[in-house]
């Protein structure tokens, strides 16, 4: 197999790198012998986790909807490690609310619902089309590989539940830019992905009461439990070393269908 490619020795950029899926994400990039910036608010553990994982390792402290912080996250990439080769994007928000609450009758904030849209979709966004300008630099390989997008999305995407109208718009939006973008960047050899996590043990989850999060786990046909970050960051390089997957969306879910 020729054309596999190899983690060891690529260079990563990270957003939400810092907790979550995109701090396991970062560990095992760094593990497996590739560099990785971590690209996270400046109130976030970013520079504590990029001073425990070595050298390899770099923090650039930024807001996924800044253009300005996002560039010179990119130009950390290069000027630290001399290319990029992957970039991850994990940040992301969510708010529950139902679109209408008849009770208080009160709509769902509009200005939560453009928070929500702006950070997800725009912010994924954002760094795509600024990452894949550096690696547009990039030497490309025998197969004409220059580089790789690995973007998150939700089962939200699909199976929205009750309160979930932005955080389930959002993720949609990033399922539906992924074949437009891999068209885009075909001629260039730069891949775009997006992985689409079930039910997963994050500080997003871990909030919520033990009898919450073992109500959720039952709901997974199989493995019938919340899903490891480091199954996550698994599949992150094993879609970075795979060639041939390209403009796909990969639901990781263990067969669940959120119900309403």
């Amino acid at each position: 197999m020729a054309n596999i490619r190899c983690v060891k020795g690529m260079v990563g950029l990270v957003t939400g790198g810092a907790s979550g899926l995109g701090r396991a994400t970062v560990e095992r990039l760094i593990q497996n012998g590739a560099s990785a910036v971590i690209l996270d608010l400046p109130s976030s553990d970013g520079p504590a986790l990029a001073a425990s994982l070595g050298d390899r390792c770099a923090f650039a402290p930024a807001d996924v909807t800044s253009e300005a912080d996002v560039q010179s996250a990119v130009s950390l990439a290069r000027e630290k490690f001399g290319k990029l080769d992957l970039a991850v994007n994990c940040a992301g928000i969510a708010v529950a609310v139902k679109t209408y609450n008849f009770k208080k009758d009160l709509p769902h904030s509009l200005e939560d619902f453009q928070r929500v849209i702006m950070v997800n979709i725009a912010g994924t966004f954002n760094v795509i089309r600024l990452a894949v300008g550096e690696m547009g630099k990039n030497e490309p390989d025998a197969d004409g590989h220059r580089g790789c997008i690995i973007n998150t999305a939700s089962v939200a995407a699909f199976d929205g539940q009750v309160g979930q109208a932005a955080y389930s718009a959002s993720k949609g939006g990033i399922v539906g830019m992924t074949l437009p973008i891999a068209r885009d960047l075909a001629p260039m050899g730069i891949r775009v992905i997006t992985i689409a996590p079930g039910l997963f043990s994050t500080p997003l989850l871990a909030g919520l009461p033990e009898k919450v999060r073992s109500f959720l786990a039952r709901q997974v046909p199989f493995p019938s439990r919340l899903g490891d970050p480091a199954e996550f960051a698994h599949l992150v390089t094993s879609l970075a070393e795979n060639p041939m997957i390209n403009g796909e969306v990969i639901r990781l879910d263990g067969a669940i269908r959120m119900q309403p």
